[in-house]
């Protein structure tokens, strides 16, 4: 579905229209296992024997680790029915993987006795009787746009790190370079497939549409950003764009454009001083919120800005823009432009990598790019993944509005410190808005719908002994940053809470979080409240659950 076809979005109600009850009639029924390949099929049960045991309680983040009786690798819903079934009437505490990206101890944590890995759920496919893309929750988001673009001429609009799972980066909203244009991936979520388990013990397969008369649309709402872990086990989604037509398949989901304009930039920091420094930022922010409503002409761009600490040397800028909307390369060049105005620093070539930037020297000066080459090109260092044994502090922020001169000024004092040694420290600044703000609040889990670009708060390093030293950093940095707000992104003002992608415990450790403000409230905002019920209804035991999971209490 090109981008002529997508327009301002109210509600994710013109879809469900689209197919109707007739359509679901021919569809597998709610309860059937509605997948393809062989039901039989068996995942392995890998126990501290066993020679993977010690790579797969871990992930990306080693500052978590867990020690579980064993971890089920799981091929099929019917696979993980028959091991949630075993785990559930064992009492075993289980654990959820689909990629392993977690930067919290979500999965990895010393309760944890049983882990259900999905890594090798990783088909991708069409399904005539939905009329859409299914994913597996174990497919990584790389492979998943190479198989539905060479194969169909399709993309789902998602996250930049190739190696992440959909399970998680799907329930939880997921974006990416191409939302401005086209939404969240989960305005485009069709259908979800989960295996649950009641009060009485009893495990079943579900699968919830979006369609309106769907009894079961409550657990496909909750999976438009309510995020994993939290209802039950996630095997595969559906996906179809709400205002698709007919039946062909390259007519159900997103067209992403043919060729992109790319750009790569470094500014170095020996060219900052604290105001080209606040003028570049502020610069990145009014641009943003200026050019973030549903219908810009501008919802085609889209930044990934790597505002890295000084000991590292440079800050780094990719830039990208659907090359066949009319003035695409006049549009770009503006931008750039409104960037660097007033700040006196001169860009210089992208010569080396920074975070999941790689090495562009080619597109100093902007260059055209088949979007699936620039889609791999960008990502493709995973700083996290290239360290077997990366530790990672991470926090995040959605932002309304331009940053305010504190948070500018407490940004260029933290990132300049002579004493702050770690040049894997970052502030990334990600473009939001466009098509994103053009869905209400309401009409999925996802909350934040008027943000115009988000913030990571980065820091990784490979020691253990310096865990105290970051984490400790980190969270300065970040209450510093928001002191105006006590200390965290409130949701009335400038800022808009925070990602539950990027989750972060610190929000609901009254030792961090001060404000007062329920960690809820900052992931969920009013969303809170019925994500709670679809709770109750679905996994009435408290089963699913981890440090920042929903709870079934009122």
């Amino acid at each position: 579905m090109s981008s002529a076809h997508l327009g301002r979005r109210s509600v994710l109600a013109g879809g469900a229209a689209a197919v109707g009850t007739a359509a679901l009639a021919a569809a597998p029924p709610a309860t059937a296992a509605a997948e393809t390949g062989a039901h039989s099929s068996v995942g392995a049960k890998v126990s501290p024997h066993d020679p993977r045991y010690e790579l797969l309680t871990t992930g990306i983040n080693k500052r978590f680790v867990a020690r579980p009786e064993y971890i089920k690798m799981i091929r099929s819903a019917a696979d993980a029915e028959r091991a949630l079934r075993e785990a559930f009437h064992s009492g075993k505490r289980v654990s959820v993987r689909s990629g392993g990206h977690c930067v919290a101890d979500f999965t990895c944590n010393p309760e944890v006795e049983v882990i259900l890995d999905f890594s090798e759920m990783t088909g991708v496919g069409y399904d005539p009787k939905f009329r859409a893309f299914y994913v597996e929750a174990g497919a990584r988001l790389y492979n998943v746009y190479e198989a539905l673009y060479k194969g169909w001429g399709v993309t789902i609009p998602g996250g930049v790190c190739h190696s992440v799972g959909a399970g998680g980066h799907v329930s939880g909203g997921g974006y990416g370079m191409l939302s401005r244009a086209y939404g969240l991936v989960v305005d485009h979520l069709y259908a979800v497939q989960v295996v649950t388990v009641d009060g009485k013990g009893k495990v079943r397969t579900v699968v919830a549409t979006r369609e309106e008369d769907d009894p079961n649309r409550d657990l496909w709402w909750a999976h438009t950003g309510g995020g994993g872990g939290n209802f039950g086990l996630a095997t595969r989604y559906w996906f179809r764009s709400p205002e698709a037509t007919g039946s062909r398949p390259g007519d159900q989901l997103v067209n992403p454009p043919s060729r992109v304009w790319v750009s790569a930039v470094d500014f170095r920091w020996e060219q900052l001083d604290e105001a080209s420094f606040g003028r570049l930022l502020k610069n990145f922010g009014s641009w943003h919120e200026r050019h973030s409503g549903p219908d810009d002409e501008y919802r085609h761009l889209s930044s990934l800005f790597n505002v890295n600490a000084k000991a590292f040397g440079r800050l780094s800028l990719y830039t990208q823009i659907d090359a066949t909307i009319p003035n695409s390369r006049a549009l770009l060049e503006s931008y750039l432009e409104e960037l660097l105005d007033g700040t006196g620093v001169e860009p210089v070539p992208m010569d080396r990598p920074s975070g999941e930037l790689a090495a562009m020297p080619n597109y100093f000066r902007p260059a055209e790019l088949p979007w699936l080459a620039a889609a791999r090109m960008l990502g493709a260092p995973d700083p996290v993944g290239a360290n077997p044994i990366a530790r990672v502090g991470l926090k995040s922020a959605y932002f309304r509005k331009n940053f305010t001169d504190h948070q500018v000024a407490s940004l260029y004092r933290s990132l300049s410190d002579p004493a702050l040694d770690n040049p894997d420290t970052t502030l990334v600044l990600l473009s939001f808005g466009g098509l994103i703000n053009g869905v209400e609040p309401h009409a999925t889990a996802s909350a934040q719908r008027d943000s115009v670009f988000k913030v990571i708060f980065q820091n990784i390093w490979s020691d253990k002994q310096r865990d105290e030293r970051y984490m400790q950093w980190i969270r300065d940095w970040y209450e510093d940053v928001f002191a105006e707000t006590e200390g965290v992104p409130k949701t009335d003002g400038v800022t808009d809470g925070c990602y539950i992608n990027y989750p972060d415990t610190d929000m609901a450790d009254p030792r961090h979080n001060r404000s007062g403000i329920p960690w809820h409230a900052l992931f969920y905002k009013g969303n809170y409240r019925r994500l709670q019920e679809i709770k109750r209804h679905w996994d009435p035991t408290d089963y699913f659950r981890h440090s920042l999971s929903i709870t079934t209490s009122r």
